[in-house]
């Protein structure tokens, strides 16, 4: 029960916090400076993700299987790679390295 209490908790947080910005901004628009920082959250949040699902462990870091993937699918978007391309490459070179290891 409280994992549901929690869960619905956040939800109403989120949905506020998404609702206050239209709500109290109107059609006023952000600061240059504070637009810029708006912009940049969303990518680093995302490789923030990555990085702790890549090499965090039980209270460490772990360098395994995963970090191979997530790096040859990098490389795969540097590249250029249509979505589906770097998909297949990460998970091919994750396979190979857990099958050599």
């Amino acid at each position: 029960m409280t994992v549901w209490l929690v869960v619905a908790v956040v939800g109403v947080a989120t949905i506020a916090f998404k609702a206050a910005g239209p709500l109290l901004l109107g059609q006023r628009r952000l600061p240059e400076h504070v637009a810029g920082i708006v912009a940049l959250l969303a990518p680093v949040l995302l490789a923030a993700l990555v990085l702790t699902q890549t090499v965090g462990g039980d209270n460490r870091l772990v360098f395994d299987a995963r970090l191979a993937g997530v790096g040859v699918g990098a490389a795969a978007i540097a590249a250029r790679a249509p979505l589906p391309a770097v998909v297949v490459a990460a998970a091919a070179a994750t396979a190979v390295v857990r099958l050599v290891t």
